[in-house]
C-alpha cells in the first residue's frame, strides 16, 4: 500500500466547485465546520477529471452513520453489509455519504445479518481508497482545499487512459468476479485500455461470473441496456468472452458465429441512437432486442406453441442471469407478436385484434427495426409496414375492424 498520497492543486487539474452540485457541497462544507474530513469520490470525480458531467455525488467521510443522521435532515440508513446514509433533497434527489472503511471480511459476515458493523472495519481515507475496485474510481476531491488526492495511482491511468484494478488483480477478481464485469464496462464506456495484468486475469477468472447471484448479474445486465450507449459494452464483454458466462447459450451463439453478434451489433447501435435523440426504450424492449437475433431461426421454424417454445429456450439457454418471471413474460410476449407481424407482411393474413395487446406497440417497433434495419420515423410503424405490402387488404380489412 502506498505510503504517500499524490495531490493536485487547483491549477493542476481543471475540477471547478461551479461543476459540483449545490447540496453536495452544504454537505461537504457542514461536515467540515462539524470537524470532519469529507470527500467528494467515485465517478463524480473522475468525469469532472474527464471533463464530463457526473451523474450523481457521491461522499466518503470520517463521520459515522448515526452522526450524519445526527446532524442533518432527512437522512436514512441504509444497506445490510455496509451501513451508508441518504441525504434526502427535494425533486427525488438523493445523495450517499458513506463512512471511510477498510478492506475486511467482516463487512460482510457481521452486516449481512443486521448487527452493528464493527469499528474495525472503519478506516482512513488511505485505506478506503485501496480497497476500491479500480484506480480511477479511487480519487477524492477535497472541496476545501480544491485539491485531488489520489493514493492508488489513478491519475497516471487517466493520463494513460488505462483501466486498472487495485491491487493483485486476480485475488480481487476471486473475491468477487463481478469486478470483470465492471472493468470491462469502465473500459469500453470510457474507450480506455485495460492493463496488462488486469486483462490477463480476466481469461483466468471469468468462468467464476457463472457463481455469482442471479439476481445480481441481472442488476449488472440492467445498467448496461438502460445506459445511454449499450453497445459498446456489449461487444467489449464478446470480445472478451463473457456474454457466455452471463446469458449462457445466446451469449455463446453470439460469441462464436460473427454474423449473428454483426446482427445485434447493428440493432443495438440503432437503439443507442434513439437513445441520444430522446427515445427511452423500456427494459423488456431492450431485452427483445437483445435475444431476438439467436431466437430469430427458431421463431421463424417455429409451430404450434411459440409461447411454450420460447419458455423453452430460454430454460435450454442456462442462462446465470436472473431474467424476473414477469420481464420474460413481457420479453416472449413482444417477441411472438413480432413474428407474427413480420409473417403477416409475408401473407397479408394479420389479426388486428392483437392491437389490443399491452405489448403490440413494442412489438410493432422491433418488427419495423428488423425489416428495415432502421428505428421507425413519426409516422411509421408495423401498421405502415403492412399498408405497403397490401394496400387493398388494407383499405378493405383494418379500417372496418379496427374497434373489433
Amino acid at each position: 500500500m502506498s505510503a504517500e498520497a499524490v495531490i493536485l492543486k487547483k491549477p493542476e487539474h481543471g475540477i471547478s466547485r461551479r461543476h459540483i452540485d449545490a447540496d453536495a457541497l452544504k454537505i461537504l462544507f457542514r461536515l467540515h465546520h462539524l470537524g470532519f474530513t469529507a470527500y467528494l469520490t467515485g465517478g463524480a470525480v473522475r468525469d469532472m477529471m474527464l471533463g464530463k458531467v457526473p451523474k450523481d455525488f457521491d461522499i466518503v467521510t470520517d463521520a459515522r452513520p448515526g452522526q450524519i443522521k445526527k446532524y442533518f435532515h432527512r437522512v436514512f440508513i441504509v444497506g445490510r453489509r455496509f451501513r451508508l446514509a441518504h441525504v434526502h433533497f427535494g425533486a427525488g434527489k438523493v445523495i450517499e455519504v458513506a463512512t471511510f472503511r477498510r478492506h475486511s471480511s467482516l463487512a460482510g459476515a457481521n452486516g449481512a445479518h443486521g448487527r452493528n458493523v464493527p469499528e474495525t472495519i472503519y478506516g482512513s481515507p488511505r485505506e478506503d481508497a485501496w480497497r476500491r475496485d479500480i484506480t480511477i474510481n479511487a480519487l477524492f476531491y477535497d472541496a476545501i482545499s480544491t485539491s485531488v488526492i489520489d493514493y492508488v495511482g489513478g491519475l497516471a491511468d487517466l493520463r494513460l487512459k488505462r483501466i486498472r484494478i487495485i491491487g493483485d488483480s486476480g485475488q480481487r477478481f476471486r473475491e468477487d468476479p463481478v469486478r470483470i464485469w465492471r472493468v470491462i464496462r469502465y473500459a469500453a464506456r470510457a474507450g480506455f485500455a485495460i492493463s496488462e495484468d488486469t486483462e490477463r486475469e480476466i481469461a483466468g477468472h471469468r468462468h467464476l461470473l457463472a457463481d455469482c447471484s442471479g439476481a445480481r448479474l441481472f442488476e449488472e445486465l440492467y445498467k448496461d441496456l438502460n445506459y445511454m450507449a449499450s453497445r459498446p459494452v456489449v461487444a467489449a464483454l464478446r470480445k472478451f468472452r463473457i456474454l457466455g458466462h452471463i446469458i449462457g447459450r445466446a451469449g455463446t451463439d453470439y460469441e462464436n458465429d460473427d454474423a449473428l453478434f454483426a446482427r445485434l451489433d447493428h440493432f443495438l447501435a440503432v437503439e443507442d441512437c434513439e437513445k441520444a435523440n430522446g427515445h427511452r426504450p423500456m427494459l423488456d424492449e431492450l431485452c427483445a432486442i437483445l435475444f431476438w437475433p439467436w431466437l430469430e431461426p427458431q421463431l421463424a421454424a417455429a409451430q404450434g406453441d411459440m409461447q411454450l417454445a420460447l419458455k423453452k429456450a430460454f430454460l435450454d439457454a442456462k442462462m446465470s442471469v436472473l431474467l424476473p418471471k414477469s420481464l420474460r413474460a413481457q420479453v416472449i410476449d413482444i417477441l411472438v407478436l413480432t413474428v407474427k407481424m413480420i409473417r403477416a407482411l409475408r401473407t397479408g393474413r394479420m389479426r388486428w385484434s392483437m392491437r389490443g395487446r399491452a405489448q403490440y406497440s413494442k412489438a410493432s417497433r422491433l418488427c419495423f427495426l428488423v425489416e428495415k434495419k432502421r428505428a421507425p420515423e413519426s409516422g411509421e410503424s408495423f401498421e405502415s409496414l403492412f399498408q405497403q405490402a397490401f394496400p387493398r387488404i388494407w383499405v378493405s380489412g383494418p379500417h372496418r375492424r379496427r374497434g373489433k
